[in-house]
C-alpha cells in the first residue's frame, strides 16, 4: 500500500515515499492537494489474486479494498482510513481542480457508487455517496446481478462536469457537479459492454433501460470491451476513451477484445446543456498494431491534462 519515489528526470528509483511504520495493506490510485497538505490513495486488491481474473469469493475473503487512505503530504505519513463499505473496491480518485477546494470524488468499481470525499469541520476527512449506478439482473454472466464496474472517473478543468466509465454495462456518463453533493446526469452514450443486444447476456431486470443497447460499430469495426480509461481535452469538448481494463480481466469478461485488440474512440461533448455523442470519423484500432492485437489503456496529453494538472 505504499509508494515508490522516482527521480523526475532519470526515473531512477529513489526509495519509498511513505514514512513511518503504519502503511495500508492495499493501494492503487492517488491524488494530492499540497495546499491542504494531503494525499489520498485508494485500494484495488491483492495482486496475486486479481492477476488472473476476478473471483467474487475473494471479496468476502478480504482480498479487495474498501478504503480511501489519507496521508500527510509533507511528512509522508499515513493518517486515516475512510471506509466506503464491504466490496466497494475504490479505484480512481480525483480532487476538484480548484486548489482551494478540500473535496473530490472517488469511483468504486464493484459497488457501482461514486463517493464525494471532503474535509469535515473537525479537520479530518469523510465521504458520502452521491451517485449510485444500479446493477442489472442478468442471465448468462458471471453473477446473477451484474454491477456497473466503474473503472475510471474524470473531472473537467473548470470543475463543472464529472465523467465516469461503466466497463461492464458499457456506458459512459456525464454528470453536472456545480452542486458537488447532488450530481445531475446530463449525458450518456453506450460504447460496447456486456449487455448489448445479440450477445451472450440476457437482461432480466433493468432499473434504467427499457431494452438492451445495440452493439457499437465504427467504420466497420465492432467495438469489443467497454468504456474504460478516459481523458478530456483541455477545452472540455473532446472525450477520449479506451476499452481495455487489465489483460487478466479482459480475457475473462471480453475474450473477443483480447483476440481483436482494443480501440480508442472520441466522444463529442456538449459543455453547455450537457450531452455526449460518438464521433463516427475517429477510430484508433489497436488490433492493427504490428505486434498486436494490443490492449491500450491510459490516455495522456504530453503537456498535462485533466488527470494530471494540479494547481498550487
Amino acid at each position: 500500500g505504499g509508494f515508490i519515489l522516482l527521480d523526475g528526470e532519470t526515473f531512477e528509483v529513489k526509495g519509498n515515499w511513505e514514512q513511518g511504520a503504519e502503511v495500508p495493506s492495499l493501494g492503487y490510485d492517488f491524488w494530492y492537494q499540497p495546499r491542504h497538505n494531503v494525499l489520498m490513495s485508494t485500494e484495488w486488491g491483492t495482486p496475486k489474486v486479481l492477476a488472473d481474473g476476478f473471483d467474487p469469493a475473494d471479496v468476502e475473503r478480504g482480498h479487495y479494498g474498501r478504503h480511501i487512505n489519507v496521508w500527510d503530504w509533507s511528512s509522508h505519513r499515513f493518517l486515516q482510513a475512510v471506509d466506503l463499505g464491504q466490496g466497494s473496491i475504490p479505484l480512481e480518485i480525483r480532487f476538484l481542480h480548484n486548489p482551494e477546494a478540500a473535496e473530490g470524488f472517488v469511483g468504486c468499481a464493484l459497488s457501482g457508487a461514486v463517493h464525494r470525499f471532503y474535509r469535515s469541520q473537525k479537520g479530518d476527512w469523510a465521504a458520502e455517496k452521491v451517485i449510485q449506478v444500479p446493477s442489472k439482473k442478468v442471465k448468462g454472466w458471471l453473477l446473477p446481478d451484474m454491477p456497473a464496474l466503474l473503472t475510471d472517473i474524470l473531472i473537467s478543468l473548470d470543475d463543472q462536469f464529472l465523467y465516469l466509465s461503466n466497463w461492464a454495462h458499457g456506458d459512459l456518463r456525464q454528470y453536472r457537479i456545480s452542486d458537488s453533493r447532488r450530481p445531475q446526469l446530463v449525458g450518456q452514450v453506450f460504447l460496447g459492454g456486456s449487455i448489448t443486444r445479440g450477445g451472450a447476456v440476457t437482461v432480466l431486470e433493468d432499473k434504467e433501460l427499457q431494452c438492451q443497447p445495440e452493439p457499437l460499430v465504427i467504420q466497420g469495426k465492432k467495438v469489443q470491451g467497454g468504456p474504460q480509461m478516459i481523458q478530456l481535452s483541455l477545452d472540455g469538448k473532446r472525450l477520449y476513451v479506451t476499452t481495455s481494463l487489465y489483460s487478466g480481466w479482459d480475457k475473462q469478461f471480453y475474450p473477443e477484445l483480447v483476440k481483436q485488440g482494443s480501440v480508442m474512440l472520441q466522444i463529442d461533448v456538449d459543455t453547455d446543456k450537457g450531452g455526449l455523442k460518438v464521433n463516427p470519423n475517429f477510430l484508433v484500432d489497436f488490433g492493427r498494431e504490428p505486434q498486436g492485437p494490443a490492449l491500450a489503456h491510459e490516455v495522456r496529453y504530453p503537456g498535462g491534462d485533466c488527470t494530471s494538472d494540479i494547481w498550487l
